[in-house]
């Protein structure tokens, strides 16, 4: 009787926190990754936020004073926004840089309306479970293309399922990787233990048919923090860590036997272990061909780069004759090369300089001491954001362009709602 209680007692939790996610002010901040897979869409949030801060800010012009996350993020964008600002002085196609410092812009009121809309940790832990509910959606729209070839997205890509984001927006792989925190938080919270592996399980389905390994990176990332979170210990996180190499080998197998997409993305990613120079870069796409121009551009634009999002234009001048890059259509457009760095660390240097990678670091040296200054209560409560933020950051692995206007958008939003969680208001302080 006391455990039905108790299940029927989360399970109402869990509908007020949706109910108050989806009904309350919330809600802009929560459309950006409801509209994530169409596209431009998502900017309907990041509007309806930038009205939300106007209107707090038209009756209460000294509300930066009342907020410490606020501040910490406008100290934060301050790093991001001007290390790109610096890099437009003298780059190299000014129109496309420009542009995208302007467009940087629009991230401050999205993460301030984070800050002012989430002041208690109820609120908080409802936006949690409506990006849980949204990540469900993708689950099982990504699950029923897998098995029928069709989702909500259209039919599925030859060598990946897409889901709802679509054959033409090959995505999905690493966004669900780095928002699926916030599922396994929802699931453990909702349905304990064992929730937390259904949910684990069901999400690396979708992430390991999508095809992304950096995607798979992230997400064993993800599976380590949680591991860490439950063990509390270095004997049972290692006793963890086989349950999750157990499963996470089991689900391979399965897709290996299964898939005809994860056995190609696998052949793929053995060509490595051939260990040429050719073999290697095989098994990366083509990454090796773009980190060497990477570092022919870095060695000629080292004080702040060829410019912000313009590394697409720089390409050419740096690749070696009949790179495929620039001669095949997996060029961004005529006369380009490669989109972008596919690494954090090289898309800094090469689009913002040594001055735009000291102000990265700047901003995470600051955010690490906010995060420690905050108290273990503020950090547990913020644990999916920071997870997330985390992996997404991991230097150790590929990536989208966080100058970008998808993933970029995606990286503010996680930062907004970082700053928020560490200075939420716990429910048991409530004056």
């Amino acid at each position: 009787m006391r455990d039905h209680f108790r299940s029927g007692s989360r399970m109402n939790s869990f509908g007020t926190s949706l109910k108050a996610a989806l009904g309350s002010p919330l809600l802009p901040f929560w459309l950006v990754i409801a509209l994530l897979p169409f596209g431009r869409s998502s900017e309907l949030g990041t509007f309806l936020c930038l009205l939300g801060v106007i209107m707090l800010f038209a009756r209460n012009r000294h509300a930066l004073r009342e907020h410490a996350g606020a501040r910490l993020l406008l100290w934060l964008l301050a790093a991001y926004v001007g290390a790109a600002l610096l890099s437009a002085v003298d780059a190299i196609m000014p129109g496309k840089s420009w542009s995208t410092v302007a467009a940087l812009l629009r991230y401050t009121p999205l993460g301030l309306y984070a800050c002012f809309a989430i002041r208690r940790e109820h609120k908080l832990q409802a936006l949690y479970v409506a990006v849980a509910l949204v990540l469900a959606l993708w689950c099982a729209d990504a699950w029923v293309q897998a098995l029928t070839g069709w989702s909500l997205g259209g039919h599925a890509e030859a060598e990946r399922v897409s889901g709802i984001f679509g054959a033409d927006n090959l995505k999905l792989g690493p966004t669900l990787a780095v928002l699926s925190p916030f599922a396994l938080w929802a699931a453990r919270r909702r349905w304990g233990l064992p929730g937390l592996l259904c949910a684990f399980v069901l999400v690396l389905g979708p992430v390991l048919l999508a095809g992304s390994r950096a995607a798979w990176l992230c997400y064993a990332l993800v599976a380590l923090g949680f591991a860490w979170r439950e063990a509390r210990s270095p004997l049972r996180f290692a006793g963890f860590c086989v349950v999750a190499a157990v499963l996470l080998g089991l689900a391979g197998g399965i897709a290996w036997k299964t898939s005809t997409r994860f056995q190609d993305r696998m052949q793929l990613t053995l060509l490595a272990l051939h260990g040429t120079n050719q073999s290697i870069d095989s098994a990366l796409s083509g990454r090796l061909d773009i980190w060497h121009a990477s570092a022919g551009m870095i060695a000629a634009h080292p004080i702040n780069g060829v410019g912000v999002r313009g590394f697409r234009y720089a390409y050419p001048s740096y690749a070696p004759a009949n790179d495929h890059f620039v001669a095949t259509e997996e060029a961004c457009g005529v006369g380009e090369g490669a989109c972008h760095a596919h690494q954090l660390a090289l898309e800094i240097l090469t689009e913002t300089g040594a001055i735009g990678l000291l102000l990265w670091l700047a901003a995470v040296v600051l955010a690490l001491r906010a995060w420690r200054r905050v108290g273990a209560a503020a950090r547990a409560r913020a644990f999916p954001v920071s997870l997330a933020l985390g992996v997404m950051l991991f230097p150790l692995n590929t990536h989208l362009a966080f100058y970008s206007a998808w993933w970029g958008l995606l990286f503010a939003w996680l930062l907004g709602l970082w700053c928020a969680a560490l200075y939420v208001e716990g429910d048991d302080e409530r004056a």
